[in-house]
């Protein structure tokens, strides 16, 4: 199928903030179409996001890719990334809506896929650099990524230094875990497509942020907003069942590790709701000096 055969019905597809993302349907046949226009793209992205679907499948579940289409300079044409369309529920919706039971259920299931990210080892910790997934390796240390955001969160000296605190004593922790492994990095319940019925994940969506780095920092994306109690200890259980460990460690680690997204969010608290959903919690965090606070009524639980 090219991208011509897709014709003018495409319609853009809820749940994300990069309006590239549409269904399309050809044939009678449904499927999901990711534009790479905009210029902040990796030069590889739709390649990029190709074999990454390619690496964990089997592992994950994720959308079969139905076309790759690379860039084409000479006409203006974007690159294109088509996969197939997974029906099912997308989690976020899903989970405002179960009981407790069930929230527990579906979050056993989401900390699986975490755990089963978390277990997949990379060499160095970095993003990746081309369709052969190699590695642009990095060393990310919290207090000198707090210091390169501080302009641009804008805070006062004292929340500042809160926040400089926090990220020291994370940092520490952080430095006990020497494993690097696969991130998704935009691992959270909007980005999973689930089945209604058994709760079951049919489809991780997204890859645009994957790279190398800490093993708890999928765990902290799925717990940052979502805290209701029962779904955090499903998630919580899913995970360690997979990685093994205590619960309560996972859980200090994945929060430590969460960090990073927090800070880069807040400095464009501007962007979405989510950044600024993300600003006021890492604000609260900053001024607790405690990694799992939480702004009374940002969150849920």
């Amino acid at each position: 199928m090219s991208f011509g055969e897709l014709g003018g019905g495409l319609q853009p597809l809820d749940g994300g903030w990069s309006g590239e993302t549409f269904l399309a349907e050809a044939g009678g046949e449904r499927s999901v179409v990711r534009v790479f226009a905009d210029p902040r793209h990796h030069p590889q992205a739709a390649e990029i996001q190709e074999a990454l679907h390619r690496l964990v499948r089997g592992l994950v579940p994720v959308p079969d890719v139905l076309e790759l289409r690379r860039d084409d300079p000479a006409t203006g044409m974007p690159a294109l990334l088509v996969t197939e369309f997974v029906e099912g529920v997308r989690g976020d919706l899903l989970l405002r809506d179960l009981d407790e039971t069930h929230q527990g259920r579906l979050g056993r299931n989401l900390g699986e896929i975490a755990g089963t990210l978390a277990g997949m080892p990379c060499l160095s910790a970095g993003t990746f650099a081309d369709k052969d997934l190699r590695i642009e390796a990095f060393a990310l240390d919290l207090t000198e990524w707090v210091e390169s955001y501080a302009e641009r969160l804008d805070w006062s000296p004292a929340d500042l230094k809160g926040l400089r605190d926090v990220a020291a004593d994370a940092q520490d922790l952080l430095d006990t875990v020497a494993r690097v492994s696969l991130v998704h990095s935009d691992l959270n319940p909007k980005n999973l497509i689930v089945d209604p019925d058994t709760l079951r994940v049919r489809a991780v969506l997204d890859w645009e942020f994957a790279h190398a780095g800490s093993p708890f920092a999928d765990l902290g994306n799925l717990l940052r907003f979502d805290r209701d109690a029962a779904y955090v200890a499903g998630v919580l259980e899913g995970y360690v069942a997979v990685r093994g460990g205590s619960a309560a460690d996972a859980l200090d680690l994945a929060r430590a590790a969460d960090l990073v997204a927090l800070v880069e969010l807040s400095a464009r608290r501007t962007a979405n709701p989510v950044a600024a959903r993300a600003h006021d919690l890492l604000l609260a965090i900053a001024r607790s000096g405690d990694v799992h606070t939480a702004p009374e009524g940002s969150v849920h639980g």
